[in-house]
């Protein structure tokens, strides 16, 4: 009979006359650890000046070490651990998956009562090797899906899924496989054109990985920055702008006429009476092959100064008599 059953059977015997019971004497748990790391079970008993008759430790019931008249290490432990024989604390040493379940310790102090505690460890692999993966593929707003995979090594605990600064949580065309392992965008959006982070994590490690996701959308809100009305003679810029990914190509149409340019802005150098009318820039988006127009209806103004002017030649014709 080995030393554990002998103190549970003297205890059992005493439980009838109600002098033993066991008390709680390690922390709540689980505990964790790190493979190769190091755990201490750390007991709540002051140290004593006496030391304590027996100090027995077992892992999944196995003897782990056993501190009597003969002190006895378990097979795999030796140089691994280290005991307070003060406290009954027990340090271990690098750490294995295998150290994971339940330790117990059975403490018989001189003249008091026998003290018993126990605890749950579990060991994680640390991660490493975090990365985000999605198939190669040409992604378009509203008729394309996409897969984002996040993987690692070691104990996979969490997986935690960000964009923007928020997490991502399943609803409308975003769900999630079993585990968060992988982040499924069916279809993708103008919104979903971004930088997806996955942390993955356990107790005592954790990785982020990034993927920037391009979504090709638009052109969308397409608009021409300038004036509705503008005197003339003015130097005048406007400016055509919308968004999409791709960047949109533009060109531009004089009422209703091509006017052969093709860029975002179109200048004229001086506003004149025949620069007066409806400007159309039309974006285009080469890979979802969508455009947009917008128009804007441009008024030529005469200034003070232009005023004056019709004044004067006006008094001329008039005194010429041509008027």
């Amino acid at each position: 009979m080995d030393s554990k059953t002998l103190w549970t059977a003297a205890c059992l015997l005493l439980l009838l006359s109600g002098a033993c019971e066991g008390e709680g004497i390690l922390p709540a748990g689980p505990l964790s650890g790190a493979v190769a790391g190091t755990v201490r079970f750390t007991t709540d008993l002051t140290p004593s000046e006496v030391p304590f008759l027996s100090i027995i430790w077992h892992f999944k019931d196995a003897n782990l070490i056993t501190i009597n008249s003969a002190d006895l290490v378990g097979d795999g432990y030796g140089g691994r651990i280290s005991l307070d024989r003060a406290t009954g604390s027990l340090e271990l040493r690098e750490l294995a998956l295998a150290d994971s379940g339940t330790y117990d310790v059975t403490i018989l102090p001189d003249g008091a009562l026998q003290k018993q505690g126990s605890v749950t460890l579990v060991v994680y692999a640390p991660i490493t090797g975090a990365a985000v993966s999605s198939p190669e593929a040409v992604l378009i707003e509203g008729s394309s899906s996409a897969n984002l995979s996040c993987k690692a090594s070691g104990t996979v605990a969490t997986r935690l899924w960000m964009r923007d600064g928020q997490t991502l949580r399943p609803g409308g065309s975003l769900s999630f496989s079993a585990g968060n392992q992988t982040l499924f965008l069916q279809p993708v959006g103008s919104s979903d054109h971004s930088t997806y982070l996955c942390r993955i994590s356990n107790p005592v490690s954790q990785q982020t990985a990034a993927y920037n996701l391009t979504v090709n959308y638009g052109p969308h809100n397409i608009s021409i920055q300038g004036p509705p009305e503008a005197a003339l003679g003015r130097r005048l810029t406007l400016r055509c702008t919308a968004d999409s990914v791709p960047p949109a190509h533009f060109s531009w149409m004089f009422n209703g006429n091509e006017t052969h340019v093709n860029a975002s802005t179109f200048v004229i150098e001086s506003l004149g009476e025949e620069d007066a009318g409806n400007y159309t820039c039309t974006a285009r988006n080469t890979v979802t092959m969508r455009e947009n127009s917008t128009v804007l209806d441009l008024r030529a103004s005469c200034t003070a100064l232009c005023w004056s002017g019709v004044l004067l030649l006006l008094g001329v014709l008039a005194q010429r008599g041509l008027i």
